[in-house]
């Protein structure tokens, strides 16, 4: 048998090492799958999401919650030193780790070992609730988005504002009629390149992003600080570059210079700059120039997400407790006006009873100082009914399977006793 796996040279046979290359590949995959299909995995991912939410939990002290969310859940890992480094290690799994591969184990356990009988449907459903349940959970981090619409007495808005992100808007206000916007994203603003849009008429080259900034005017300034743009209120401010706010109630102010270069519609060539402006958070009024007989505006402000119905604010009230400051209660009485779906109607918005509204949901958050106004908090979540719906299955997968159990130990009973 031994000569047989030979040639007359000596050599192996290629039959043979075919064979043993398959072989081994076999095993490897079998290893792989008995990795994933695991108890050890499963516990071993329940365990470091266990430590992550207690690490998490400590970071708050220290951080925003949104930006730990980011660092220890919205990351395949936990980086270590965490800003201000241009070298860093991963320290332990992130969330996005830690679920996917919970939820690969889970689901590549259940075809495995489980046996598709109706004795075994109450497992069987319960393993689904779980899935659907951390399958909501992903989707809901990848594609929830967050924004807030601020309402004075009489004011009405189609769009609301999300304040952890900005964007630079450029806007065509020639027409008396409507305005033409052209919004760049704050992260295509931070790779400082030039940024093409037929909509406009020039390029605009991004010369300096800051993440954090502050700003003063030149002349109070001192130490010889120098204007970093040359162009409107720019030419009389300076920029300091600020470190990434991380305390819980930080706020960044992101700052921009660009330049203004047109281009030759025929021809498509670049001609003579039109200057370098300074865009930031901290400005509040709209910089404007002209350009082919069009006047434009620039600012900086919050991303904006624009809807196609209206809310007007009717009445804001704060109910307090009694001799106290304390909030008791405070409700908003909008008008919800939607002229593609013929609505027109009034809702109360207050505590736990939001408005819900095409996908999206409007709580009652916060106010301002005076009850000068109102926040409404704006939550578009495609994913919001998986909680839900799995808790409804996996009630009744354990229903089904204390049941499928009780009627048995039942019929034991009753042989026992005849």
């Amino acid at each position: 048998m031994f000569w047989a796996c030979f040639l007359p040279d000596g050599k192996p046979s290629n039959t043979s090492v075919r064979a043993d290359k398959e072989s081994a590949s076999k095993e490897m995959l079998h290893k792989l799958v008995d990795l994933i299909t695991s108890l050890k995995l499963t516990i071993a991912c329940l365990v470091a999401a266990m430590l992550l939410v207690l690490a998490g939990t400590f970071a708050q002290v220290h951080f925003g919650i949104h930006l730990v969310q980011q660092r220890y859940f919205q990351s395949l890992f936990v980086w270590w030193p965490p800003d201000g480094r241009s070298f860093k290690i991963p320290i332990f799994p992130g969330g996005y780790l830690v679920g996917g591969l919970l939820l690969i184990n889970l689901i590549a356990a259940h075809v495995r070992r489980f046996q598709w009988t109706w004795r075994k449907l109450g497992i069987h459903l319960i393993h689904a609730g779980l899935i659907i349940m951390l399958a909501g959970g992903l989707f809901t981090d990848l594609f929830e988005v967050e924004s807030q619409m601020r309402l004075t007495n009489g004011e009405t808005k189609n769009y609301s504002e999300d304040s952890r992100r900005d964007e630079l808007a450029v806007i065509d206000t020639t027409n008396s009629e409507f305005d033409q916007v052209t919004a760049i994203p704050e992260a295509v603003l931070r790779q400082k390149r030039v940024i093409k849009h037929p909509s406009l008429p020039f390029q605009i080259v991004v010369r300096n992003f800051f993440q954090n900034s502050r700003l003063q005017m030149v002349d109070e300034s001192g130490n010889g600080a120098q204007a970093i743009a040359d162009r409107d209120v720019g030419a009389q401010v300076s920029v300091q570059p600020l470190s990434r706010a991380t305390a819980p109630n930080g706020q960044n102010v992101v700052s921009a210079v660009i330049e203004i270069v047109p281009v030759d519609p025929a021809s498509g060539a670049t001609q003579i700059s039109l200057g370098r402006w300074l865009v930031s958070d901290a400005l509040g009024a709209p910089q404007t120039f002209s350009w082919m007989n069009r006047t434009w505006q620039l600012v900086m402000r919050p991303a904006r997400y624009y809807k196609p119905y209206s809310i007007t604010l009717q009445k804001f009230t704060h109910e307090r407790y009694a001799g106290t400051e304390i909030p008791k209660n405070f409700a908003s009485r909008v008008t919800l006006i939607d002229p593609e779906r013929s609505t027109n109607r009034d809702v109360l918005i207050y505590m736990n009873h939001p408005l819900r509204y095409r996908g999206e949901t409007f709580y009652q958050a916060a106010f301002e100082k005076d009850d000068a106004a109102t926040i409404l908090q704006v939550v578009h979540n495609p994913s919001s009914l998986a909680p839900y719906i799995a808790c409804i299955i996996v009630a009744v997968g354990l229903l089904v399977q204390f049941g499928y159990h009780l009627v048995g130990f039942a019929r034991q009973r009753r042989t026992a006793i005849a």
